[in-house]
């Protein structure tokens, strides 16, 4: 079994229980996501299948989106609403202009600090693990992207937010920085992700109703072929000859009528369709590299 499942991960999971799950539903051993989702947030958790699991890589760098819903006037240790709270303050005078005014400030390109209860490692352990048993720790400010905030909703103290951000950015921290920004702390109240590469909420299935497409034999009604992970790169549709080159990893040549100073990979497909490699273009030789080879019958 190929390919890649649109999941609505449940909030109380982590990402890797979803994978467990659905390994046992589906009797199948090679099971990966494609992009952690913390266990208080839900939404779109892409779950990669046999050869799909070659093209996670590719949907945990894409973009995501979010419903984030933030409460201003409460800090906590883990900029979410499961950790300690540390302060509080009265935000009756807060209001949405004042909210609308700092939002801007946060969109684009920048550094972001991310939480030091998070599963980036440090030595190899999660830092929340060495925070959980006292440990003092310092993290280093990373680059993210924001390429959109809009508000919701307001009812303070709870502002509700849809986010569409680059991978590696934590809207825990979004969250508290706003929070800071505004002079009365906050904290991430609750999160869904909407988005994950072409993957969206309203296309997706809860582990119920997957395993009640397994019972039914209609998993191909729920799994998206493996190159649908890469639908943001240019195809390539080679003719047999070619396609026989790049099967046994050999360059070939293609024209794109694209910027290739810009371009790094392509989907390559069997004049037949048949979805075979992702290749890299090499400017030096002006040829394309096969980067990834599939099965040819992988579709």
């Amino acid at each position: 079994m190929d390919g890649i499942l649109n999941i609505n991960k449940a909030t109380g999971l982590t990402s890797h229980d979803v994978v467990a799950k659905v390994r046992k539903i589906l009797k199948q051993k090679r099971v990966g996501h494609a992009g952690t989702l913390d266990p208080a947030a839900s939404g779109v958790l892409p779950i990669c299948l046999g050869q799909g699991t070659r093209v996670a890589e590719y949907l945990s760098n894409s973009g995501k989106a979010y419903r984030a819903d933030i409460v201003f006037g409460t800090v906590t240790d883990t900029y979410d609403a499961e950790g300690t709270i540390l302060r509080t303050t009265n935000v009756e005078q807060l209001t949405l202009a004042q909210i609308e005014e700092a939002l801007p400030r946060f969109l684009g390109l920048q550094m972001q600090m991310p939480p030091r209860y998070s599963a980036i490692k440090l030595q190899g352990q999660p830092a929340y693990k060495r925070m959980r048993a006292g440990e003092t720790i310092e993290l280093e400010p990373r680059p993210i992207e924001i390429t959109a905030l809009e508000v919701l909703t307001w009812h303070a103290p709870r502002l509700t937010l849809a986010i569409e951000c680059s991978k590696g950015t934590y809207i825990r921290s979004l969250a508290s920085d706003l929070g800071e920004q505004l002079n009365c702390g906050a904290h991430l109240g609750g999160l869904i992700r909407t988005r994950s590469g072409p993957f969206t909420l309203s296309g997706s299935i809860t582990l119920s109703q997957l395993e009640e497409a397994a019972t039914a034999s209609k998993m191909q009604d729920y799994l998206y072929p493996v190159d649908t992970a890469l639908q943001s790169y240019p195809a390539i549709h080679l003719d047999a000859p070619t396609t026989e080159q790049v099967l046994h990893g050999n360059a070939f040549r293609y024209e794109l009528h694209l910027a290739l100073d810009r371009l790094t990979l392509a989907r390559v497909y069997h004049s037949n369709g048949h979805f075979v490699a992702i290749a890299e273009w090499n400017a030096e030789d002006e040829r394309w590299q096969p980067k990834k080879v599939f099965s040819i019958d992988c579709v």
